[in-house]
């Protein structure tokens, strides 16, 4: 076999192909399964054993350990979970990533692929073309498995026939002929290999063809396994790369938790070795079989069967193919259950050490000395990353938090408007009247922020349910965003009242002060709706009538400000400013209203009770 320039892209291209299905059946399987996920997110708790099986189930799920590993440092990133709950669901994911093994060794040999992975794409495509996302979902992950094992045939049958190349297959055995050094050498291969393809599913499927082929023992094989295991920590390191400190201490518990299982696998390679052939052997059978069986039998032969190409209508061939069928699958079983115990054994180990990971971790990422929000507070964002999380329906959740927190930064600016209202010294003033602009300031560019990155999730596949919740986000951003403009208008005017040389009357002082209370109270409610995202609380209606209060109070005020003018309590500009600064606050209220229509996805004025 002549292996040429179009060999080679045929085998980047088979590589490619099984990529992209394992992509594209994994984010079917993450959208159809978005608001279920978070459920099963719901269920983590500080009890390790609940942490290490959510773990496994979602990896299982979403057939991607790095998926989970990433989004689990996002939302560590987001404060969702603690540093200490991501410990055990990071090493439950390493279990988790086994299935996807198994997949690949149940059915990667045992039958033929092409008999059942083209007909699939029958199934997928007109579902397609539904109407209904959850149909989409599933179309998409019916291609992906379709295309992940087609990539799998087709790598099989382009990678190039060593026995036939002896120059090749000379360097490959110098390779594995040095003992234990052979071992570290392919397991470096391994990590460096997936650190490129960010997969360990494929350099599975590269150990698991070598191996098949008779090209390397199944030990050099476990291996390359092994250091998979190792590289697929890449992926939620990258990831960590723009989050905050506890993101990062997920992502180093992670490779310290890989790392430490490969010294202990390494340690004791032999004997781990000789258990797994032997639970093998005893499952299904020998692992080490097929490369005796290839290093004795005659090349040509063992090259057709790697191929395909032996007829099996010629006498004895058929026997031949069955039996080579066999080896093959003990060493799909083998190196699976290689990984399967290895993981075990790790998480078996290492979950009861958690608080001694979250130790290790915070150690060898400390902490650097952050800024006091009271200082003047930052104007960037705090839990949002540079990069998407791993689904765009859990992405929102990351945004909900950052929500919460603009809120509460604008809020800030309410306690700095009453100390600017009864400050005589003008320092002190000026010294307030700049904090009031910085968190205005703030404020603006928290909702460009956080719009420009909703507007990045929404790019992403999303259901209906996550679409509607987009749109009441960005809702959201922009009524809080405009109270914080009401709060600084307010600082305006009060500037405008001190440089007129403005008093106020103590009535005036006393309405202000009981509007302002109002206001508070009506923002109060509203935060608290916005941080339990509108779970357990009443209806619009409660907040209505604290709106509907403080535009009684503004028609009240209104009145009253007409009368004590023509009464003559005080001068125009006085009463001018003084209802200038009412018309703010019950703008304010209305804005609070808007807010909480959006996080309980009503319409503007629709009221119903749900």
């Amino acid at each position: 076999m002549n292996f040429g320039f179009l060999e080679i892209l045929t085998l980047i291209g088979s590589v490619g192909m099984f990529l992209y299905g394992m992509k594209l059946m994994s984010e079917g399987l993450q959208k159809a399964a978005g608001n279920k996920l978070r459920d099963i997110l719901a269920l983590m708790t500080n009890n390790r054993l609940l942490g290490a099986l959510t773990g496994i189930f979602i990896t299982a799920l979403v057939q991607s350990s790095s998926a989970t590993t990433t989004m689990i440092v996002s939302f560590v990133n987001a404060g969702l979970i603690s540093l200490q709950q991501s410990m055990a669901v990071i090493f439950g994911a390493n279990v988790g990533t086994t299935f996807t093994a198994w997949i690949i060794s149940l059915f990667g040999f045992k039958v033929d692929i092409a008999t059942f992975a083209v007909p699939l794409f029958a199934f997928g495509v007109p579902l397609l073309f539904m109407k209904k996302s959850v149909y989409t979902n599933w179309g998409e992950f019916l291609i992906g498995f379709a295309l992940l094992f087609l990539g799998l045939d087709y790598l099989n049958n382009s990678v190039p026939d060593l026995q036939s190349n002896p120059a090749v297959f000379d360097a490959l055995r110098r390779w594995s002929d040095m003992g234990f050094w052979s071992v570290l050498v392919f397991a470096l291969v391994g990590m460096v290999l997936t650190m490129i393809v960010q997969a360990s599913s494929a350099t599975f499927a590269i150990a698991l063809i070598m191996c098949s082929k008779g090209w390397i023992t199944f030990d050099l094989a476990a291996s390359l396994v092994l250091g998979g295991n190792i590289g697929t920590c890449i992926t939620p390191i990258i990831a960590s790369v723009s989050g905050n400190v506890m993101a990062k201490r997920a992502a180093a518990g992670h490779l310290m938790f890989n790392l430490l299982g490969a010294v202990w696998a390494l340690a004791l390679y032999r004997p781990y070795m000789r258990l797994i052939s032997w639970i093998t052997t005893g499952c299904a059978g020998d692992p080490n079989a097929l490369y005796a069986y290839t290093n004795s039998a005659d090349p040509s032969t063992v090259t057709a069967l790697a191929d395909g190409r032996l007829d099996p209508s010629v006498e004895g061939n058929k026997a031949l193919i069955a039996n080579f069928a066999a080896m093959q699958y003990y060493v799909s079983f083998g190196l699976s259950m290689f990984h399967t115990v290895f993981n075990l054994i790790n998480i078996g180990v290492m979950i009861w050490f958690t608080k001694f990971y979250v130790k290790a971790v915070t150690f060898l990422v400390p902490s650097r000395r952050e800024n006091d929000l009271a200082d003047d507070g930052k104007s960037h964002l705090e839990f949002i990353s540079g990069g998407l999380m791993s689904t765009s329906e859990l992405s929102i959740l990351q945004a909900h938090k950052e929500i919460v927190l603009m809120s509460d930064r604008t809020l800030r600016m309410h306690q700095m408007i009453l100390q600017m209202y009864s400050e005589t010294d003008n320092d002190e003033f000026a010294a307030l009247f700049m904090r009031v602009q910085k968190y205005e300031n703030i404020s603006d560019n928290m909702e460009v922020e956080i719009a420009s990155y909703l507007s990045k999730v929404a790019d992403g596949r999303l259901s209906d349910e996550s679409k509607h919740s987009i749109q009441a986000k960005l809702r959201e951003i922009s009524e809080i965003e405009s109270i914080g403009d009401s709060y600084y208008n307010m600082a305006r005017i009060l500037q405008r009242r001190n440089e007129n040389n403005i008093v106020f009357t103590q009535s005036m002082n006393e309405n202000f002060t009981a509007m302002f209370d109002l206001v508070r109270t009506a923002y109060d409610r509203m935060a608290q709706i916005l941080r339990d995202n509108g779970q357990h609380h009443e209806t619009i209606k409660v907040t209505l009538k604290t709106e509907q209060d403080i535009n009684d109070m503004r028609n009240v005020l209104k009145e009253q400000n007409i009368i004590d003018l023509n009464e003559g309590k005080y001068e125009y500009a006085a009463g001018s400013v003084y209802m200038d600064l009412i018309v703010e606050c019950e703008k304010i209220g209305d804005y609070v209203v808007n807010v909480v229509e959006a996080i309980l996805n009503l319409k503007p004025g629709k009221y119903e009770d749900e």
